[in-house]
């Protein structure tokens, strides 16, 4: 992989201008686009997966879908989208999100056609007449930007992976598993016959897919938490049970549970070549003396990525500035705490500070423990970090804003999203 993060953002960062015309159609309607996306978007996904069911067997994410989590992340993204072009704002942090989630479950230009004749058939159905001919032509070229730019970034990536749009997909065998708590599992992978397994840049991810008793093609995607360079990857995988009650039915994860039930050593699994764009060598972080310090930020299962970023800093011994902050429950979820640790302990400038909501005063490490949610009032930022998040929606919004309120640019934050809402961050 060489193809630089700036080239690639380019294609991003500047999509074609949406009509003179269309602009005012767009603003006036936004607003009863938006009120109506709850109702617009079960219609969409209903009419799609009758259309083609494979979708939502192979591609789509059932478990989000029962949630409705999915459900509402691409009319809002859409909607979103068209906030940010007739705003003159840049899109590139959503769609370059989107495209590498797009990559990594081997999306083509020609899908954009099936979900563009579904989801405006829905639109024309929920708000009827209301959709004249004249705004259903401006929301139409909202969709055909957006889908434009998001099929050149999306074959731009499988360029760069020097494959085929949609190849992406490989096999791995399981080399190695531990049980780290009752409910989450880290597996090592290795390359079929004793083979390497693509490299990867730190903070990256991988699908990975099963197959069910139903005969349904389900995929996940999971942080890569060791330094790249090794032809081996390390994934961590938190059991999602089923929830009832509370703030919500949570279904239980068909693929976390297909994995920890089934995945022994030996085990062959298909999966992804990596992507994702929560990466270290983000644009402008520099390398070697001159790298800019960085802030690695998580909460709960979103440390994977980090100890990728951390083990591949220790491996390199970069000197740079390196601030490490998590929150978890208690110390017994806080998964992977000792390699964090024991990695951050190699770093030339590195400080670690833990933030348990229970618990805090039965542990003595590693770093600082807090006592509570995160805090950075407790903390000193370093000057010029470039900051990285990974965690649960909640999490990422509050600490985002925390981040920007304490002078950190929003150019230098870079967050993923264990969850399909990419508008929201």
């Amino acid at each position: 992989m060489t193809t630089s993060l700036t080239s690639l953002e380019t294609i991003l960062a500047h999509p074609r201008e949406l009509s003179p015309h269309n602009v005012p159609i767009i603003r006036e309607t936004l607003p009863v686009i938006g009120a109506h996306i709850d109702e617009i978007t079960p219609v969409f996904y209903r009419t799609m997966f009758g259309n083609h069911p494979e979708l939502l067997r192979d591609t789509f994410n059932r478990g989000n879908q029962k949630l409705g989590a999915q459900q509402r992340a691409l009319a809002a993204s859409i909607a979103t989208f068209a906030t940010l072009l007739v705003d003159g704002r840049s899109p590139v942090d959503m769609l370059a999100r989107i495209g590498h989630k797009h990559a990594s479950l081997g999306i083509t230009a020609d899908q954009y056609q099936v979900v563009h004749d579904n989801l405006f058939a829905a639109i024309v159905e929920v708000l009827g007449e209301a959709i004249t001919p004249e705004i259903a032509a401006a929301w139409d070229e909202v969709y055909w930007i957006m889908a434009g730019v998001l099929v050149d970034f999306e074959n731009a990536l499988y360029a760069e992976a020097r494959v085929e749009p949609g190849d992406v997909f490989r096999t791995a065998v399981v080399l190695g598993r531990e049980d780290v708590t009752d409910s989450v599992t880290v597996l090592t992978l290795g390359g079929p016959d004793g083979g390497d397994l693509p490299d990867f840049r730190p903070g990256q991810y991988t699908s990975v897919g099963v197959v069910l008793p139903d005969g349904a093609r389900q995929l996940r995607q999971y942080s890569l938490s060791a330094a790249p360079g090794s032809g081996t990857w390390r994934i961590g995988i938190r059991r999602v049970d089923a929830v009832s009650g509370g703030a919500g039915p949570c279904p239980a994860g068909e693929v976390s549970g297909w994995l920890h039930a089934h995945a022994r050593v030996g085990t062959t699994l298909q999966v992804t070549l990596p992507f994702g764009d929560l990466v270290l060598d983000a644009a402008g972080t520099g390398s070697g003396p001159d790298a800019a310090p960085v802030v690695l930020c998580s909460a709960g299962i979103g440390i994977t990525p980090m100890l990728g970023m951390i083990a591949h800093l220790s491996a390199t011994d970069d000197p740079r500035r390196v601030l490490i902050l998590h929150a978890d429950r208690s110390p017994d979820q806080h998964v992977l705490a000792d390699e964090v640790a024991g990695e951050s302990s190699l770093l030339a400038d590195a400080e670690v500070h833990t933030w348990y909501e229970h618990g805090a005063d039965t542990t003595a490490g590693p770093g600082a423990v807090h006592h509570g949610v995160m805090d950075l009032s407790s903390v000193e930022l370093p000057a010029g970090a470039h900051v990285f998040l990974c965690g649960p929606t909640g999490f990422l919004q509050s600490v985002r804003a925390t981040f920007i309120e304490a002078g950190v640019p929003e150019q230098r934050i870079h967050a993923e999203l264990f969850a399909p809402n990419d508008w929201l961050v």
